[in-house]
Formats: C-alpha cells, structure tokens, sequence
C-alpha cells in the first residue's frame, strides 16, 4: 500500500500518525507493508523516532543484534544501519525475514536518509502470501516435509589436518564463538562438500508458516538470499567466511538447482522495487512480508528500527540473552569501523 503526503498531512507533522493510527495499523496487518512517501517529518532521525512513537510501536533489538553484523545508527533512538558500507555496494541482498530459529521482530520501519548518489539501491520488498500461492505444489511439499536448515558461517581449515585436531578445533568453535550468537547452531564439517570447511549450521524449520495474527499461510524463508547456487549467479560482495548455504534438513544436501530456480522465479514475481527518497519510510509485517536491497553505486543512508508485539505480553520474549551478548557484537562492530564509511551517523 503507498500513501503519499498532501499539504495538509505534511503539516500535522506527528500528530497524522497519532491520528490516523489505527487505520494505519489495520492496513498494515492486510497489505503487509505501507510505503510512506513524501513526509518531511522522517528525513530526521528524531522525526523518525516520532513517527513510530505516534503509531504505538514498541522498538526492539535486531534478531541478528549479537551476531556482530547489526549497528546503530542511533541507539537512544532505536536505529540501525542498513547495509551501506561501500564494501557491499555491489552487494544483491535476496528477499528474506529478519529472523532465526529463535527471534524474529514483528515489524520493523526503513527510512531512507540519502539515496544513492550515483544509483541504484532499490528497496525490494515481496508479500510472502502471493510468493507462497506462486510456488510450484510439488516443490512446496519437497520443502515442507524434509524441511531446511541454513548454514550462516564458513571456517576453512586445512583439510590434511587429523581428525582429532579437527574435532578440537569444531569443539573450540562450538564452546568459544558460536554460544556468542543467539542462534541454536550445529558444528557440522564439509556439509557443502568442500574439504576441510566447518559450518555453523541453523536447526531444521519449515519454509512455510501462518501469520500469528490473521493466520494466513505465508513463505517464511531465507532461501532466496542465502541460497548460494542463488547467490553464485548475481552480484555477491560477501567474503567466503560468511557465504550461506541452504540444505535439505533430512539429508543435509544443499537444494537442488531446480528448487532454487523454483524459488528465485515464484519470489522475483511478486518482488517490488521501490526507490525511495530522502523521508520515505516503508514500514514492514516481518511475518507477512520480506525484504531485500538491490546493488547501489555511491553513497547512501538508509536505516531500520524493529518492533517487537506490542500487544500480546506473551509473544514478546525476552531480550536479556542479547543484551548479554552485547559485547561480542560492539567487539566486531568496533573492528568493521575500520572499513571506509560512505556516511556519518546525526544523532542529535
């Protein structure tokens, strides 16, 4: 769903979204995602911040928050980077939820503070209903009854090495690094059939699931962008360290090329591209719709901020795991910062 500003609307400022909340909350929970464009009142960070407190949106931390790969643009304003950093610019980020087998944010709003200077940078976003309803019967029941698990890390080591320092290194892995993610990780070696790699792989969970509130089935996967016969055939900037694989739970077998091709075909139909400008604001059912980010050139700005349920006490879970895994992630973030920065965070 688009709505764009008028005059009118632009200069309530906050006070359209506390106005109008309860429609706006209702049209997100039928059309699963709401592009907002035109609203001067988002081209600030603070703006931004009235905004979802106008709607009633309780902030959260990322689901991937421990993992050292998500930070703050503003953390007293609950903003995260998006994936700017010029290192990834060539970068195609494929259709997903902001979700693991143990956290997943109800929703979540991206802003855009500067598009990209030289192009490109398009939001994707795709309703995971219509992907669902797209996708081919026999493909979907493969999936659905051998289920997948997702690898999200690659530790290669020398392939030569014996079998017992191998099985230290997996077990140094698994008590020192992979507790650090709050994640339920399988050190599991050679899964992807390359000697001598170790992967930490996700536990088995199903493609498909039902929205918590309407109870509408939907696609609810990571497989269009962490599939790697996917991503070896678009532009990639991601080191080998953190290639993805997705596998079939029961035999662990990375899917097939035809599954894949299934996938990327039924998800690429319904994908639509949006270039938002400077305010823009798309705000996101996690559960209902995924999302994604095309190649840019240039500088850009784009941020996010999770929701968790604020309705429902019991849906909510507890934070404190991530919170204490916090340093982990300021350790990693700390080191990314050494990396050129295509923009400087305003959190005045």
């Amino acid at each position: 769903l688009e709505i764009s500003d008028s005059a009118d609307d632009n200069a309530l400022g906050a006070e359209y979204f506390s106005q109008n909340k309860e429609k706006i909350r209702a049209e997100l929970l039928k059309y699963g995602a709401i592009w907002f464009r035109g609203f001067d009142l988002m081209k600030s960070v603070a703006g931004n911040r009235e905004m979802h407190e106008a709607l009633g949106l309780d902030p959260c931390l990322d689901p991937l928050h421990s993992s050292g790969l998500r930070k703050f643009a503003s953390e007293r304003d609950a903003l995260y980077e998006e994936v700017n950093k010029p290192s990834l610019r060539q970068h195609y980020i494929g259709l997903h939820n902001e979700s693991t087998a143990k956290r997943t944010a109800a929703y979540a709003a991206f802003v855009c503070f500067q598009r990209a200077t030289e192009g490109g940078g398009r939001f994707l976003v795709a309703d995971g209903a219509a992907i669902l309803a797209e996708l081919k019967t026999e493909t979907l029941e493969k999936l659905y009854n051998r289920k997948i698990r997702i690898s999200v890390s690659n530790l290669d080591i020398p392939p030569a090495l014996p079998g017992m320092v191998k099985e230290g290194i997996k077990g140094l892995v698994d008590v020192a690094v992979a507790p650090k993610f709050d994640m339920d990780l399988e050190m599991i070696y050679e899964s992807d059939g390359k000697p001598g790699r170790l992967q930490a792989v996700e536990t088995a969970e199903s493609p498909i699931n039902r929205h918590p509130v309407t109870g509408l089935p939907v696609w609810f996967s990571n497989a269009h962008n962490h599939a790697r016969k996917l991503r070896d055939r678009r532009p990639c900037g991601v080191p080998e360290v953190g290639m993805t694989e997705v596998f079939y739970a029961d035999s662990m077998e990375p899917l097939s090329l035809e599954d894949c091709l299934e996938i990327k075909r039924a998800s690429e139909k319904h994908i639509t591209a949006l270039s938002m400008e400077p305010g823009d604001v798309l705000l996101v059912d996690n559960y209902r719709a995924l999302h994604g980010r095309d190649v840019f050139q240039g500088d850009r700005f784009h941020a996010v901020t999770w929701f968790t349920w604020d309705q429902n006490d019991q849906w909510r879970g507890d934070e404190r795991r991530i919170v204490e895994k916090n340093a982990f992630n300021q350790a990693i973030n700390q080191m990314m910062d050494w990396l050129p920065k295509d923009f400087e965070s305003n959190q005045s």
